[in-house]
């Protein structure tokens, strides 16, 4: 099942608001990730930073066979091996990832789908105990220059609410400005 439209902007435009590998440290997943999966890596504006700091495996997936194949030719022209890029509706299919096998998984811009308890509920899934979620999204702000519609845009509170629907925990300090048009918040697998 395809996202709702997310108004995400050109490559250009949409690598400008980000820097990759600062936004993963923010989140503290600049050190001690192995595995990692990425819900919708797009253009791979963060799956290429997240392989630079992944000792193992980045799993990006996409429902457009565009977006894999834009991430695997950026792959093989940095050089890059750690990424597997894959073409997967995991909204209808999931990961197919085993249960627990995930330090990290990213949820970058994607929470406006119609079922953000369920993408969040496959994150749980796949984490490792103390297993982190990053979450981004647009701030709700109409004068953002793109974005999904309003009535589609998730606030941070919904965020939270849906990711402790799906088990995660989230401390009032991880949340994050993430200038100039996003928010982030890190959740965490509780140990069971």
């Amino acid at each position: 099942m395809k996202v709702r439209d997310s108004g995400m902007p050109h490559e250009e435009m949409w690598d400008g608001f980000f820097e990759p590998a600062k936004v993963l440290a923010t989140f503290g997943l600049d050190r001690g990730v192995q595995d990692l999966v990425e819900f919708g890596c797009g253009y791979g504006t963060f799956t290429l930073a997240a392989a630079a700091i992944a000792s193992g495996t980045v799993h990006a997936l996409d429902i457009e066979p565009e977006m894999v194949d834009v991430v695997q030719q950026k792959c093989r022209e940095a050089g890059i091996t750690n990424v597997k890029a894959t073409v997967r509706d995991f909204v209808a299919q999931g990961t197919g990832l085993n249960n627990n096998s995930m330090d990290a998984a990213l949820l970058f811009n994607i929470l406006h789908h119609e079922e953000p308890v369920a993408l969040m509920t496959e994150a749980f899934r796949v984490l490792k105990t103390n297993g982190m979620l990053a979450v981004i999204h647009w701030n709700y702000d109409p004068t953002t220059p793109r974005g999904p519609a309003m009535e589609i845009r998730p606030r941070p509170e919904q965020c939270i609410a849906w990711g402790r629907e799906a088990g995660f925990h989230i401390n009032e300090w991880n949340r994050y400005d993430l200038p100039p048009y996003h928010y982030g918040l890190l959740f965490k697998r509780p140990f069971t």
